[in-house]
């Protein structure tokens, strides 16, 4: 039960930074550490105390299996949350280049 508090806990930090925060570096830092709390989430869901590799073995006992979907899933999430990522970067960047700042209350001329 800690660790899934644990995981409520950080993914409150990178909300907090999120909210809190001017800066764009800091706000994508903040989204990361979100990112990461749900990945740990969902990867702790499927552990199974004491489980094994799905493999089929002539000892096959049911129930002592760690589940393999959630790792699946959480690979797919780790590689999507990297191009997001990069994609919010490169747009920091070119924020930074067109207007001198990543302050998000001076960048308030985006009108269009």
């Amino acid at each position: 039960m800690i660790p899934f508090i644990l995981c409520l806990i950080l993914f409150l930090i990178g909300l907090f930074g999120i909210i809190t925060q001017k800066n764009l570096i800091k706000i994508i830092i903040g989204l990361a550490i979100m990112e990461y709390s749900v990945n740990l989430f969902l990867i702790m869901i499927g552990y199974m105390k004491e489980g094994t590799a799905p493999i089929w073995a002539e000892q096959f006992k049911p129930g002592s299996y760690v589940d393999p979907l959630p790792q699946a899933m959480i690979l797919t999430a780790i590689v999507i949350g990297l191009a997001t990522t990069t994609l919010l970067l490169a747009i920091a960047i070119r924020l930074y280049k067109k207007y001198g700042t990543l302050d998000i209350r001076k960048i308030n001329s985006l009108k269009g």
